[in-house]
């Protein structure tokens, strides 16, 4: 089970926005940067202001990502503006984008260096794996249980908590460790989605 099963919902509820950009002469790549940079932004704030109240806005931050994920592939079908920049500019943006929103954990009170760097590898990983899947199967593969979609459920959730109990904070590695677990569990998933089912591996 992951977040992106309930896409098709979410994206059914994102097309009023993206008929008005279009109208408004938005394009697919515009939306795609837009997300980049939000995430630079608040990535970058979040390590120079380094108080707990401030990640409240990771949470915002990481559902408008998700939304613009949504518009920038909504657009790119619909209105026939898939090109081969524009999926290198989204895989790419999202790579980045996780490092620039998950990198100030490195920063935070009792979080063990090494284990954030591997969740940030992990997460790394599990999009290389999906872009490996559909080499090999021509399906990108999504499969969970920590997808870029879950990761931002996971991670905006304790930045509420870590503004609103700072105190919590002390429990930062245990978070980071279930991540890790479930990031790389992911990254199995993924790889395993290329063998149909009784197929030699």
């Amino acid at each position: 089970m992951t977040l992106y099963q309930i896409k098709p919902l979410f994206q059914s509820l994102l097309r009023p926005t993206m008929f008005w950009l279009h109208k408004h002469h938005f394009t697919a790549n515009h939306i795609t940067l837009a997300a980049l940079a939000l995430s630079l932004i608040t990535g970058l704030l979040l390590i120079l202001v380094p108080q707990p109240i401030v990640f409240l806005l990771l949470p915002i931050v990481l559902f408008v990502r998700m939304a613009f994920n949504a518009l920038d592939g909504m657009l790119a079908r619909e209105y026939n503006q898939v090109t081969h920049l524009g999926a290198i500019l989204n895989e790419i943006g999202d790579v980045i984008s996780d490092m620039a929103l998950y990198s100030p954990f490195l920063f935070l009170p009792y979080s063990n260096t090494p284990l954030v760097m591997l969740m940030l590898f992990g997460a790394v990983l599990t999009e290389f794996c999906g872009l490996l899947a559909q080499t090999i199967s021509g399906i990108r593969s999504y499969a969970g249980p920590l997808g870029k979609s879950d990761r931002a459920l996971f991670f905006g959730l304790w930045g509420i908590v870590i503004a609103i109990h700072p105190q919590w904070m002390q429990w930062n590695n245990i978070l980071w460790g279930v991540a890790v677990i479930l990031i790389f569990w992911t990254a199995i998933n993924r790889c395993r989605s290329v063998f149909p089912p009784g197929a030699k591996k």
